[in-house]
């Protein structure tokens, strides 16, 4: 980012992934805690392609709210087995897609997954997958091959082998060993796991002890530390829903029920929260620090007064700086932008969209084509 001055209505420059050079009027600071969107922020004013993505013999996509990067440049995603989860399915909820084209260049995973949930790409290409529940006693009476599976984080290939799997498969539980709905994973250059455990907490009837934590492993498997309770405070979470690593090795966390991103170091040592980029459910950061939070929860019962789309920053500040707002869905209103976002190296930026952006039992993928 260059041209930036400390004056809060100065004209900026931002250098967006894709080399784009955008003039923005900045309105908001640090301090403000209202939605940036609802300013004239600068929109990038992508080219929408729905349903971007052809799954494997040409299946329908269920739900999803994970989208990532691979080393080559083509993304890897998942989709709930053509509903919002995989009991009783054998397809391959996986899939390696070609950028470009959005023909399916690898699938696998099948019979493996309850509730995919995180999907990261490491930087050998291996892809990790949450499992973010166990099958319910109602799933379990009609299929109980369901027994077993969930509440784990497994590291395959990019060919689809199981490289390593951790949690105990179908148990449920806040331990050094086990999950208890696991969220996201990601990885640092030097092999260090983090994962982000509990999604319940954002409810409101959530009970005091729900899980609420960071646990960071060592490139081995091996529990190191976790953080994180119930609550509102510095390091403490309501639904960390997602994670991403900066340039300087910074964790952030979209803390999606207290509507912020808190960001650590890989210690767990609390540095900051930022309240500007909404109720984040998804986040990436580019090699060059800019920030993509996507809101796909805010609403009047959540978060009122805020808009759902793709909030657009750098690393360096609580800032939004450009608003991608989510696509019109056939009712000609606007649906929810998607759980999860990545943006190629071109720039484009593609949203992981579940029942909530489609208005339907469905999802899928829509990409956002730089201008």
């Amino acid at each position: 980012m260059t041209g930036i001055t400390n004056s809060r209505l100065n004209r900026r420059l931002l250098m967006t992934a894709g080399g784009i050079m955008l003039s923005i009027v900045a309105t908001t600071t640090q301090g403000d805690v209202v939605d940036p969107a609802g300013t004239p922020l600068p929109n990038p004013n992508p080219k929408v392609i729905k349903n971007f993505g052809i799954l494997p013999d040409g299946r329908t996509w269920g739900s999803t709210a994970g989208i990532d990067v691979g080393p080559d440049g083509q993304l890897w995603a998942y989709d709930r087995c053509g509903a919002n989860a995989c009991v009783g399915s054998n397809v391959d909820p996986i899939v390696k897609i070609d950028r470009q084209s959005g023909k399916v260049l690898a699938h696998f995973g099948g019979g493996q997954f309850i509730f995919p949930h995180g999907i990261h790409v490491d930087r050998d290409g291996n892809v990790w997958v949450t499992d973010g529940r166990a099958a319910t006693d109602a799933e379990l009476a009609k299929f109980p091959d369901a027994k077993g599976k969930g509440h784990t984080v497994t590291k395959f290939s990019p060919d689809g082998k199981v490289l390593m799997r951790l949690g105990k498969p179908g148990v449920g539980a806040r331990g050094t060993e086990t999950f208890l709905e696991p969220n996201d994973v990601i990885t640092t250059p030097v092999g260090d796991i983090f994962v982000a455990d509990g999604h319940s907490g954002q409810n409101p009837n959530a009970p005091p002890d729900a899980n609420a934590r960071i646990v960071k492993f060592t490139r081995d498997g091996k529990y190191v530390k976790e953080w994180g309770k119930l609550g509102s405070g510095p390091g403490e979470f309501r639904t960390p829903h997602s994670l991403a690593l900066d340039s300087r090795g910074r964790l952030f966390v979209a803390d999606r029920g207290n509507h912020r991103i808190q960001i650590f170091d890989q210690d767990g040592k609390f540095l900051a929260e930022w309240k500007q980029f909404s109720r984040v459910s998804g986040l990436f950061i580019t090699a060059n620090d800019m920030l993509y939070a996507i809101d796909s929860e805010s609403a009047p019962e959540r978060h009122p007064n805020w808009k759902t789309g793709v909030r657009i920053g750098s690393t360096r500040e609580d800032k939004v700086l450009q608003f991608i707002p989510p696509h019109e869905i056939p009712n000609g209103s606007h649906g929810a932008a998607g759980e999860g976002v990545a943006v190629d190296r071109d720039g484009n930026v593609y949203a992981a969209e579940g029942p909530l952006s489609r208005q339907a039992a469905g999802g899928g993928l829509t990409k956002y084509v730089k201008q």
